[in-house]
């Protein structure tokens, strides 16, 4: 099973536009009209230039930086330049981390993110591609033998032990091809990066700030979506629930974790994916120790309030709760998993009591359409 071909047939869009109802009674906003007084157009200026160009200008240095290593190693397929090519793929998924969330516009129109991440990856079909030497990565339908989970197979687990993986780009039969299809994957990576940061950079961005109004189809309220879904399909059910078994009915499946190969970084990505959404919510620039106009910043404008305390208090509370969960884990969360998973279901219950204030409360106080389903009833 792939984790985009699980999640896809959740996210179902739907056409009317009713509103979210809250789920709590003690939970309101400020109803004297302040909705239409925020100016929705300084968060996404904030929004814009300050998290999500800067975040993908460091995800495209950082695949800039992953294409050097790869085209040292294919130049000489030595451990030392093995060793630089993984220790680059690490921080390039990590940076991926912080943009994954900005499924919108440009990467949605490239749909770099089922390119990009879609795990587990096929590695039979990868296996093929290089005996065959038949394939174009910009088959949709290739989604996921290709991007980061690819690479995580083809650095980490192609072989039992680091000097046959060195054989099979050397002396090993379609060395030359495994070679070359190293080098696609990589590039194509890069270049999907560039070509999402160029287009922000040129015309996105100031399309997207200009569309500031309050409609289903405004800047604020796609995002909006865009955001929940990130965290409830891609952070809780991707990176924990799958994998933990919740939705194979209690059947643990740590074959589904996030960096199959590369086991020990499962529980960084999971970190890094967690910290990023709250920086969103909370307008955390990307480089610079500063925050301006946010989620956050709108509910406190409206007063939101629930069980006596602001909304946005509660929300920020419950992701220090996930993160002290997921932080207790075993980094390796295939480890995790067939030891303990216990405590995997516990950080996803975690994530979850966050669905409510952000999904629910959120999205009520905001007047804003949800407009995908998770397909878990939430």
């Amino acid at each position: 099973m792939k984790i985009n071909k699980l999640i896809l047939p959740f996210i179902i869009l739907v056409i009317s536009s009713t509103f979210v109802a809250c789920s709590d009674d003690d939970s309101n906003g400020d109803d004297s009209g302040n909705s239409n007084n925020f100016d929705r157009s300084l968060m996404l200026v904030n929004w814009a230039d300050n998290i999500i160009i800067p975040s993908y200008e460091n995800f495209s240095s950082e695949t800039t930086a992953l294409k050097e290593a790869s085209d040292a190693f294919l130049a000489d397929q030595s451990m030392q330049n093995l060793t630089s090519l993984r220790e680059e793929w690490e921080d390039a998924y990590i940076s991926w981390q912080n943009v994954e969330i900005f499924n919108i516009g440009p990467a949605q129109d490239v749909v770099m993110r089922s390119f990009i991440n879609t795990y587990p990856t096929n590695t039979s079909n990868i296996e093929s591609f290089i005996e065959n030497s038949n394939y174009n990565l910009l088959d949709p339908n290739l989604n996921d033998e290709q991007g980061f989970p690819a690479l995580d197979y083809l650095l980490f687990g192609a072989a039992e032990n680091d000097t046959q993986i060195i054989e099979l780009y050397t002396t090993a039969p379609n060395a030359e091809n495994r070679r070359q299809y190293l080098e696609d994957v990589v590039n194509r990576i890069n270049t999907l990066s560039s070509e999402v940061l160029e287009a922000w950079q040129t015309n996105y961005r100031d399309v997207f700030v200009e569309n500031s109004g309050s409609s289903a189809n405004s800047s604020t309220n796609r995002m909006a979506n865009v955001f929940m879904e990130f965290y409830e399909v891609r952070l809780r059910n991707g990176k924990i629930g799958f994998p933990a078994g919740v939705y194979s009915g209690g059947d643990p499946q740590p074959g589904l974790v996030e960096a199959l190969y590369n086991k020990d970084l499962s529980g960084r990505l999971s970190l890094e994916a967690l910290r990023a959404h709250q920086d969103f919510f909370n307008g955390t620039a990307a480089n610079v120790d500063s925050s301006a106009e946010s989620f956050a910043d709108y509910l406190d404008f409206l007063n939101t309030m629930k069980e006596g305390e602001n909304l946005s208090t509660l929300i920020n509370e419950q992701y220090q709760v996930s993160e002290s969960f997921i932080s207790a884990l075993n980094p390796n969360f295939f480890e995790q998993i067939n030891t303990d998973n216990t405590s995997m279901l516990q950080a996803f219950e975690s994530l979850q009591d966050n669905v409510v204030y952000l999904k629910s409360d959120m999205f009520s106080a905001l007047s804003i359409a949800l407009e995908f389903d998770s397909g878990d009833g939430d």
